[in-house]
Order: C-alpha cells, then sequence, then structure tokens
C-alpha cells in the first residue's frame, strides 16, 4: 500500500525506526533511507538496571488500582568520586500480576511448588514492593540495531539483529545504584531483600535509544535539532532513536521533544517548506 504525503513522520522507538530505515534501500539510498553516513542504527542505548524486592511485615496494597511509581534523582548526577561515569535514578514500584508473581516474584530460597510455595505466594503478594535503577548508558558505536542477513521475520523481512555490551562503566554505575537500592529497602525496615542479578535481567530491552542520534552535523548525526532528517527534508523521526546520552527513564524527555517536533513541523508547513 502506498500514501502519498507532503511529510512523514516516523516514531517506532531506537529499534523499529532504524529497522525501517535500513530496509529502505533504493538507488538514492543504496545503505538505507537517511543513512548516507553510515549512522542509522549506532550508538544504540539502553535504560538499564538491576531490580531489588523487599518482603515487609505489614501489607503494601501495591497491587491496587494504577501501578504509580515513585523515583528519587539523588544519585542522577555523576562524582567522579565514585570511580565511573555515570548515574541513575531509581523507582519504587510493583509490576507483579498474581500467576507472574508466583513464577518470579519470591525469594530466590523459597519453595517452588506445592503447600509452602502456595502459602508463601498468599501472603507475600501484598507484603512485596520493587526497587528498579534506570541507570545512564553510554553511548557507544558498536551497539547497534541491524539487519540479520539470513533470517526473516514472519512477513519474509530482514530480521532486526541487536549488537550490544556494556561499558565496564555502564556495570561499575549499575552494581553502585544496587547497593543504594538494597540500602533503602533495609532502611524501609524491609524484613528479607534480594536482588536479582540475573543476566535476564539486564538484557537490552527497555527504551532504546540512541540509533538516529540528532546533531548539527550531518556527517556525525541522522537527524537535526528539529528531529528532521539531515538526507531527506519531509522525513522526521520523533523518537528516543534521536537521544544522544541515555537519560533515567526517557519518557517524559521522549514526549517533551515531541510536542517541540510537533510545532516545528506545523510551523514549517504554514510557510511551505514542507
Amino acid at each position: 500500500m502506498f500514501q502519498r504525503a507532503k511529510a512523514v513522520v516516523v516514531c517506532a522507538n531506537g529499534s523499529e525506526t532504524p529497522r525501517l530505515l535500513l530496509m529502505s534501500k533504493s538507488s538514492q539510498f543504496p545503505q538505507g533511507l537517511a543513512n548516507s553516513n553510515g549512522l542509522v542504527g549506532k550508538y544504540l542505548m539502553v535504560d538499564a538496571g538491576y531490580e531489588v524486592h523487599g518482603t515487609f511485615e505489614h501489607p503494601l496494597n501495591e497491587y491496587k488500582s494504577i501501578q504509580a511509581t515513585r523515583a528519587i534523582h539523588d544519585f542522577y548526577e555523576p562524582d567522579p568520586k565514585r570511580g565511573f561515569h555515570g548515574g541513575g535514578g531509581i523507582d519504587a514500584r510493583f509490576d507483579f500480576y498474581p500467576a507472574s508473581f508466583a513464577l518470579t516474584g519470591l525469594p530466590p530460597d523459597a519453595p517452588r511448588w506445592g503447600h509452602q510455595w502456595k502459602a508463601m505466594v498468599g501472603k507475600n503478594f501484598n507484603r512485596t514492593m520493587s526497587l528498579l535503577a534506570h541507570a545512564t548508558c553510554l553511548a557507544r558505536e558498536q551497539n547497534s540495531i541491524s539487519l540479520d542477513p539470513n533470517m526473516k521475520d514472519p512477513s519474509g523481512l530482514p530480521a532486526m539483529r541487536v549488537t550490544f555490551d556494556f561499558h565496564p562503566d555502564d556495570v561499575r554505575n549499575m552494581k553502585f545504584l544496587l547497593d543504594r537500592q538494597m540500602e533503602i529497602l533495609e532502611a524501609a525496615g524491609a524484613l528479607k531483600a534480594w536482588p536479582d542479578t540475573s543476566e535476564e535481567s539486564l538484557l537490552p530491552h527497555n527504551h532504546l535509544l540512541g540509533t538516529c542520534r540528532m546533531g548539527d552535523d550531518p556527517k556525525t548525526s541522522v537527524v537535526n535539532r528539529n528531529h528532521r532528517a539531515h538526507d531527506v527534508p519531509n522525513l522526521f523521526l520523533v523518537d528516543g532513536s534521536s537521544l544522544v546520552t541515555a537519560c533515567c527513564q526517557p519518557t517524559c524527555t521522549i514526549q517533551a521533544l515531541a510536542y517541540r517536533a510537533s510545532d516545528h513541523i506545523a510551523q514549517q508547513a504554514r510557510q511551505n517548506n514542507i
């Protein structure tokens, strides 16, 4: 299907936006749309951090109503005294439904089946809360979204290939925040606290950022300060892919930039510049 338009706005996040551009090859754009400098898909960043859980003596009612979160930014600003670059926020929440809590919400030494397991699920469900860190992530060119040369998706299109590894500073930062998370639960009076430090918990799956970075120089960026692609004047990329640093919990920043980009697009349309 084809739709003619004066302007196209792509908002498919830091993964599907570069994938779509990379698949949109032509004689004019042999490396993919808006990718004359080869930067589309590179500098992938994620919102990562460990999660810790704690059980308390009295009911918390965390499961009721909307899952509101409470975040602190006491450790957001980098501090050279820590010995690494970066910081992050710490977010208090309860992300479990009963079934998922029964599978993964109990302490690691809890029984996994039987009467004791059932009793512990019933008791702990309303007495457990979690702290989730949102650590900064350094932008590295080798961390990327690309097209798999062999694997296809169900539609027969090239599947997404994610190449990612944390910088040593990112790991030290996350471990620093993990210690702070444990301290907070202890100060809050948790009867028991434990971290989820499995490799699966750190997979790059949340808030994918940076793969179509913003900048004034077309040689080192994909879009300009107004989210307009340097190579394609009527193409706008308005999502987390434009960010050049990984702020913790970037949703509000992305929303603010989207409002700003919308004002610019409307203004340019009124001036017949699109």
